[in-house]
């Protein structure tokens, strides 16, 4: 049994929203210096709510969403805070991930996070996801997340900064952290059906209990901190590319990947969805148009 690590917690769930903070300032400064006729982008925030299946309060969170800015097509940075029972299917999904004992006696859980999903205008700067989390139950606590690009048309160049920010996170952690993460990360990202990645990878983590929180609080900062050096510097780079309809193309069928591995695979959108959480923010991470022929 763990004790309940109410301070842990609460500068966790304080953490995930200074990085929300942080990332919506960026985005918004993007928006600014980006010239164009239309209005630049502003995230509209607007809160969630969770409700247990006796009408308690169960946490929720708020949604930072971004629609039709000149360099953002859609954007969300999402953060919740929930908390209650878990359910008959996510005790057994738990159970058999983590080998946990005891879920049904005691299925209490907290969690809390911030998710990112980016879709863009030009269809030469990447889409990209981004999340960190922390989950506990009175049987175990953990941290989650990572990071990973996805663009439709890939450059090299884009690739290899965006890994390389990722592996400035881990190497203070561990030499080898970095080479473990991108694995989980291509293993975690690939999509079965289509026999291919959804995009270029990054880092992917779960279930990390190293047994020493504060440890693995400042890697989970890390890598929250790793995201705006590893893709602002892509979304300038790109996002004055020209671009015509077949790039559109493109874009629009790639998307189409992301969204079908959300819907047939993601770990978190069956996990939000399966324990009541605002359908709309667990499925903002899908892009705003996509196609399939």
């Amino acid at each position: 049994m763990t004790e309940d690590m109410q301070d842990q917690k609460t500068r966790a769930a304080d953490w995930f929203r200074k990085l929300r903070d942080d990332i919506v300032q960026a985005f918004h400064d993007i928006e600014a210096r980006h010239v164009g006729e239309e209005e630049a982008g502003r995230f509209v925030v607007s809160n969630t709510t969770r409700t247990a299946p006796d009408g308690s309060d169960a946490g929720g969170g708020e949604m930072s969403v971004m629609r039709g800015g000149r360099v953002f097509e859609k954007v969300g940075v999402n953060i919740s805070t929930v908390y209650g029972t878990l359910g008959e299917r996510a005790q057994a999904a738990m159970a058999a991930r983590k080998g946990l004992p005891g879920m049904a006696d005691d299925p209490r859980f907290w969690a809390s996070g911030i998710s990112l999903v980016a879709h863009m205008q030009n269809p030469h700067v990447p889409a990209v996801h981004m999340n960190t989390r922390m989950f506990w139950t009175p049987h175990a606590w953990w941290f989650g997340g990572g990071a990973d690009l996805n663009p439709c048309i890939e450059y090299d160049e884009d690739t290899a900064h965006f890994h390389a920010e990722m592996k400035a996170a881990c190497d203070p952690h561990s030499a080898t952290l970095y080479d473990e993460l991108k694995t989980w990360a291509d293993e975690y990202f690939y999509i079965p059906h289509r026999k291919r990645a959804r995009g270029v990878g990054g880092i992917f983590y779960d279930d990390r209990n190293s047994g020493d929180w504060a440890a693995d609080f400042a890697l989970t900062q890390d890598v929250g901190r790793a995201f705006l050096p590893a893709y602002v510097p892509l979304v300038d780079k790109r996002r004055e590319i020209e671009w015509d309809m077949d790039d559109k193309d493109v874009q629009l069928r790639h998307r189409g990947l992301y969204a079908e591995y959300n819907l047939v695979y993601d770990r978190g959108t069956k996990f939000g969805l399966e324990t009541g959480h605002d359908p709309d923010a667990v499925l903002m991470s899908l892009p705003p148009m996509a196609k399939w022929v």
